[in-house]
């Protein structure tokens, strides 16, 4: 079995792909045969793309163009046409076919960058080939010539697919194609070198190529269709089909994306200092030249034009702290490494004496802090090998994959990107040095069994004492690693508004020092997983639960007990003392107002059984997905607060279709059955102490419409109601926590819980 990272593949499969181009081959050129007849002077099939280059992976499209010189006559060429491709559709064969005369090919080459790409490899396949030569000669000549204008479209290109589709190496869901490492830019390094301006690595682009070429193909042959995505749910079958492991095939794509656009990354830069060469920086005051063309800015570190090197006296032996302020220097100024420079870090770095100097961990602090220009330092750092010098444990989280749909990252990136995010937060925290670190370690367990902020804490404890932090620094960066997930999973499953959850998680913080060195991690790492973790609705939670900790750290939180806890944020009016009479004697009220990227309804409404259970369905059937629940019941009146995503509702309109619903007009057994879904049980369970006020029960389940109304029905049929409820959505996941209280607005007793625990599981069969 091949090894993750490796390149070699079975030799069969680029002949296979040639293979297939030959078929094609073979199938064009004789419906061309019988299309054009015995004299083709004029017409020719061309291949282009990854049919011209003998690329072909089993669901490819053949891309064929019909050229033809300007002279044939239009009735000619329409006449060949026809008879080209009706029988090459009739044999079901994937086709992208154009025809074009020789000028109008010239013309489209010279206004689309892509298209000329496609010529480049133009091959004939069957007819005048002297057509085909004669355009490939114009435009590789074109290309040449405006090679200047033509890179930069290239370059405009490739960053709007990195803005599409990411990198391959770190994407959550990689595309072999479009992603930055991926085939696309395999081939942009071929038109590159076609303009003359800049030479690759030929033989290494090839190879990583063909290797990934291979995965395509074994995607193509496993899935059935055409598709350029690894999606998780794939990765097995297309382990098998290549002989891997799935997890040993996930890190074998993304080394070599990694691979391939360090390549392209190199090449631009090498690109870049052809087209525009600059002058080197000019000498900060204080600074001495070491050498004629190098700007001194450290020990041993240097600016050599645009880029960072070591100086002539440098010594990674005897000065192994010089990787670090070399970094460092490259990750503030937003400059990469002379080429050779990481490697020869790599090569020549000595051992660091451990713990580490005072000065070379403020040089890392330094780099962690760096902001944006920490990523590309650090990856080139990780590929030549001189992170792991640092941070052995680096390598159970390099390249590996996420198993929660909300990441967009692997774990390595994501540590990376959460350290970019931190050094923005810098300033709100009394310790930004022991912020960075956190932020850099907080997933580092998620390379071993086990819960991984669990796993985690102690491994950075001891990474930072390695690092030369002091053993009560040291803790509070285990802490923080321990902790990292605190205040998200909190303030998303728990009522904020009851002075329980702030003392809970104040116990665990101890001091305000903390606390705000946690809600900094908290807000990295969601803010460099994906849009969905940093929501507004998220961002507001967690920033309630943050106040209020805060407020009970400094003795100012209110009391604790039931009688104090209204279960109403402060911030919204109660409604009126008439609104509450008016609700008593049948009245329904209903207010909505705009709030963070969602909507708040406000249902005033008569007490009675069920109640909740019929709002949660007139919501759901207006397609209203349901964040979270609270409610306040005033003698025989009940106001529930309802926080749904979507923004803009009109009151009216929502009231109106959801007053039916509560007289009993619509038959919600019926509309709001739950859909079976396939897959993991749902699970119910009681979460004890927690509340002084009520009893906690969490539902993990499918997410699906009915999902709230069922719960919400399952504990009215035993007689309790709902205080708060607190909806979370991970993916295809629902993970929903219930306040529960009995007919006296008391916690359930135990036999009571296990009725409610019974009948809620019994619904979700």
């Amino acid at each position: 079995m091949r090894q993750a990272g490796a390149v070699n593949h079975p030799p069969s499969t680029a002949a296979d792909r040639r293979r297939r181009a030959d078929d094609a081959d073979r199938l064009v050129a004789d419906a061309f045969t019988a299309a054009v007849g015995p004299d083709p002077t004029g017409l020719v099939a061309v291949a282009v793309g990854g049919y011209g280059r003998r690329e072909l992976s089993p669901s490819s499209d053949l891309d064929v163009v019909l050229l033809h010189d300007p002279a044939v006559p239009e009735d000619r060429v329409r006449e060949v046409a026809e008879a080209l491709w009706y029988p090459l559709w009739d044999a079901r064969i994937p086709l992208d076919h154009s025809v074009r005369d020789a000028v109008q090919m010239r013309a489209t080459a010279a206004e689309d960058h892509r298209a000329a790409m496609g010529m480049l490899d133009a091959r004939t396949v069957a007819g005048d080939a002297g057509l085909v030569l004669a355009l490939r000669s114009h435009v590789l000549a074109d290309w040449r010539r405006e090679a200047r204008t033509r890179v930069e479209d290239l370059r405009a290109g490739r960053r709007q697919r990195l803005e599409r589709s990411g990198w391959l190496a770190y994407a959550a869901v990689p595309d072999l194609k479009e992603s930055g490492g991926g085939l696309r830019d395999g081939v942009d390094l071929r038109a590159l070198v076609a303009t003359w301006l800049v030479d690759v690595p030929h033989a290494e682009v090839e190879e990583l190529r063909s290797a990934l070429l291979d995965v395509r193909d074994a995607l193509h042959t496993s899935t059935g269709r055409r598709t350029d995505r690894l999606a998780m749910e794939d990765v097995p079958a297309v382990a098998e089909a290549v002989g891997m492991e799935p997890h040993a095939l996930d890190l074998h794509v993304r080394h070599l994306g990694r691979r391939i656009a360090h390549v392209a990354d190199v090449t631009w830069r090498r690109l870049d200092a052809v087209l525009a060469p600059r002058a080197s920086p000019r000498p900060r005051p204080g600074l001495r030249r070491s050498g004629p063309a190098v700007v001194q800015v450290d020990a041993g570190v240097g600016w050599l034009g645009d880029e960072v090197v070591l100086t002539a006296d440098a010594d990674p032996r005897r000065d192994p702290a010089v990787a670090l302020r070399a970094a460092a220097v490259a990750a503030r100024a937003g400059l990469p490494f002379a080429a050779g420079t990481a490697q020869r870090l790599a090569r020549d770095l000595g051992p660091l004496e451990e713990p580490w100097p005072a000065a070379a961990r403020r040089s890392l602090v330094d780099l962690l802090t760096a902001g944006h220009g920490l990523v590309e330092v650090w990856d080139e750092l990780d590929i030549a090998g001189v992170v792991d010098r640092w941070l052995p444990e680096w390598a159970d989280v390099r390249l590996r994959g996420s198993s929660s749909p909300v990441h967009r990252f692997t774990v390595d990136r994501h540590s990376v990107e959460t350290c970019v995010v931190a050094s923005t937060l810098r300033r709100d925290v009394a310790r930004p040095d022991l912020l960075a670190v956190a932020a850099l370690l907080h997933d580092i367990g998620k390379g071993r069994p086990g819960d991984h902020s669990e796993v985690g804490a102690p491994m950075a404890e001891a990474v930072a004492l390695r690092w030369g932090f002091p053993p009560a620094d040291a803790a509070v960066v285990g802490r923080l690693v321990r902790w990292h997930l605190l205040l998200g999973t909190v303030a998303t499953r728990r009522d904020i508004e009851d002075p329980a959850t702030a003392a809970n998680v104040a116990e665990i913080v101890g001091d305000a020092a903390f606390l705000d060195l946690l809600a900094s991690l908290t807000q990295a790492d969601a803010r460099s997983t994906g849009p969905t973790a940093w929501t507004s609705w998220r961002r507001g939670l967690i920033e309630g639960l943050v106040a209020k900790t805060h407020q009970h750290l400094a003795g100012t939180a209110p009391a604790t007990t039931s009688d104090a806890y209204e279960g109403w944020p402060a911030e919204l009016p109660f409604p009126s003392a008439d609104a509450l009479a008016r609700a008593r004697r049948g009245e329904v009220g209903l207010d909505v107002v705009d709030h963070h990227g969602g909507s708040l309804v406000t249902v005033v409404t008569a007490d009675r059984p069920g109640v909740m259970a019929l709002i949660a369905g007139g919501l759901a059937l207006q397609g209203l997905a349901v964040r979270s629940v609270r409610v306040v019941t005033q003698d025989d009146a009940a106001v529930s607060l309802w926080e749904v995503a979507r923004p803009d509702l009109l009151a009216s309109a929502v009231r109106e279709r959801l007053l039916p619903v509560l007289a009993g007009d619509v038959p919600l057994e019926r509309r709001m059955t739950l859909t079976p879904v396939e897959g993991l049980p749902a699970r119910v369970r009681v979460l004890p102490g927690l509340s002084e006020s009520a009893t906690l029960l969490e539902v993990r389940a499918a997410d699906r419409r009915g999902l709230v109304w069922t719960v919400c029905a399952a504990i009215a049929a035993v007689d309790c109601s709902i205080r708060s409820a607190h909806l979370s959505t991970y993916g295809d996941e629902a993970r929903d926590v219930f306040y529960v209280v009995d007919a006296d607005g008391e916690p359930l007793d135990e036999a009571a819980t296990r009725r409610l625990h019974e009948a809620v599981d019994a619904a979700l069969v």
